[in-house]
Parts: structure tokens; C-alpha cells; sequence
């Protein structure tokens, strides 16, 4: 079996627990955005994807991130239609139309060619030094855990008539080495970024501990679930309506606690040797 080939089934082989988490839940499959987290996949493994239909792609470092952003668009402009194109998985509509010219699409298409519109995400952690790039970049950065990188983003919005999506991440494992803002300043976090104009709070994001045994990670995301319901009661509104929790070895018990974006790297592009620095990054894929 080719590359490729094992690399479509293991995509597929996503898609479907996917869909048998959701099912079992009693929630649309269709409703879950599965992020693929291409920090170490090769760029014709990129490439595959898009040319399935896949959309949402998460990269941890703001330099590899604009790097594929640029590699990708310039594939695209390249081609159009191709004929042998398989219809890919249909991409949510929880995030709506671009934030930025260089990312974003509104819904999904069961068009049989590949998407034209990429939406990257931000999942590691992000150093205000960096955060313009990864601004004009994203669609979505979901790793915002303090007030200072929100400023930022403000500032930033404020200053390129930006508006910038973000996640607000929240440490619910209590892990110290992870990034995060603490449970109890979750809320008002949330409504401090609420009151900035170009900062557009969307919904939180955790990562659970590191473990086999998926299971482990159930109390973190319910956590997790309880303080994204808890912002929503506050008065947010609609447009906070995104749960980001789980990866490769636990998104089945994610999406059973409520995820509605996963995270999703080595399941789909296949095991990976960790670099030394990759906790210092976060998340993990």
C-alpha cells in the first residue's frame, strides 16, 4: 500500500470513530470540526488531505505555520478542478465565514474537488512577540490564556482593522508545565476578552494529561464542559459555541463530553518521534 493510500485510511479510520463517538452521543458527526494537526506531516501529506476535501489543518509554531499557509496557498492557486478528487468529510459551519484574507470558509461543500479555502488553526502556545503573524494568518488561535495576549490581539486588530477568533485555554488537568489561565479565573477572563472589539471570544479549549488510558482524561474535559457552559450562561451569545477538547488517543470521550473541535495529528498522519521541546509548544497531538 502506498503512502498516500495509507494516509487516506487512516483519515478515514478518523472520520469514522468520529462519527461512532458522535452517534453514540446522539450528535451530528457532521457538527464535529476535526482539526488536523500537521506539525509533522510531510507537505504531500497536507496536500492529500486537501485534495480529499479536508479543510481544517493546526500547526503549534507561528514560523512552520506561516511557512505551510504560503505553501498551500500557492498548491491552490495552482489547481481548480480535478476530476479524480474523492468528495471529502463535510467541514462544520460552527466557524462561519474568514477572519483573515489568507484563511477561512463558510460551511462545507460536497463538491468532488478540493476545498479552496483552508482554515488554520493556532493550537500551540503563542508568544505575543508572534502573535501578529499568526493573526493574519488564522482563522482561528485557540490558545489564548492570559489578558496580555489578548491585549495584544487587540491591539493588533485595532491597528490592521483585524478581528481575530480565539479560544480561551483553561488548564482543567492542574498539570503545573501546562499552559492555560487557572478554573476559577476562567470566567472572568472570558468577559474581559468579551469587551474587546476585535477579539472575538468563540469558545475554550483544554488539553487533558498524557495518558493511555483515555478514560483518565473523562473528569479534565468535564471540566472543561462545565466552565464553557458556565461563560455561555453568562451572555455570550452564540458566537461562543466552540468546545475544543481531545486528540488522537481520547477524542472519542471528548466528543462523549461534549467536543465539538478535536485535534487530531499522529492518528492521521501516522506516529511521530516527540522533539524535545514539543511540551513547551503544546498541545500535543
Amino acid at each position: 500500500m502506498s503512502e498516500a493510500s495509507e494516509l487516506r485510511t487512516r483519515y478515514e479510520q478518523v472520520v469514522d470513530r468520529i462519527g461512532a463517538a458522535a452517534s453514540k452521543v446522539g450528535v451530528d458527526p457532521e457538527r464535529v470540526i476535526l482539526v488536523a494537526v500537521s506539525k509533522y506531516a510531510a507537505t504531500d501529506q497536507i496536500r492529500t488531505l486537501i485534495e480529499m476535501g479536508h479543510q481544517d489543518f493546526g500547526e503549534n509554531k507561528v514560523q512552520q505555520l506561516t511557512q505551510r499557509v504560503a505553501m498551500v496557498e500557492e498548491y491552490l492557486d495552482r489547481i481548480r478542478v480535478l476530476p479524480h478528487v474523492r468528495a471529502g468529510r463535510r467541514a462544520a459551519q460552527l466557524l462561519g465565514g474568514p477572519a483573515s484574507s489568507s484563511a477561512g470558509a463558510s460551511g462545507g461543500s460536497d463538491e468532488t474537488e478540493p476545498s479552496k479555502s483552508i482554515r488554520w488553526h493556532m493550537i500551540g502556545r503563542l508568544q505575543r512577540n508572534k502573535a501578529r503573524k499568526a493573526a493574519e494568518s488564522c482563522r482561528l488561535i485557540q490558545t489564548v490564556d492570559s489578558l496580555r495576549l489578548a491585549e495584544e490581539l487587540q491591539s493588533i486588530g485595532m491597528r490592521r482593522n483585524l478581528d481575530v477568533d480565539v479560544l480561551l485555554q483553561v488548564n482543567c488537568s492542574g498539570e503545573e508545565q501546562k499552559s492555560g489561565c487557572l478554573l476559577p479565573a476562567a470566567p472572568h477572563l472570558a468577559e474581559q476578552i468579551d469587551q474587546m472589539g476585535h477579539v472575538h471570544l468563540r469558545g475554550v479549549m483544554t488539553m487533558a494529561a498524557a495518558t493511555d488510558n483515555p478514560e483518565a482524561a473523562r473528569p479534565a474535559f468535564q471540566r472543561c464542559r462545565e466552565v464553557f457552559e458556565d461563560i455561555r450562561r453568562s451572555g455570550f451569545g452564540g458566537r461562543c459555541n466552540i468546545l475544543s477538547m481531545g486528540m488522537s488517543n481520547d477524542f472519542e470521550v471528548a466528543i462523549e463530553e461534549g467536543a465539538n473541535l478535536i485535534r487530531v495529528g499522529s492518528a492521521i498522519f501516522g506516529d511521530y518521534e516527540a522533539e524535545p521541546d514539543d511540551e513547551a509548544e503544546a498541545p500535543e497531538a
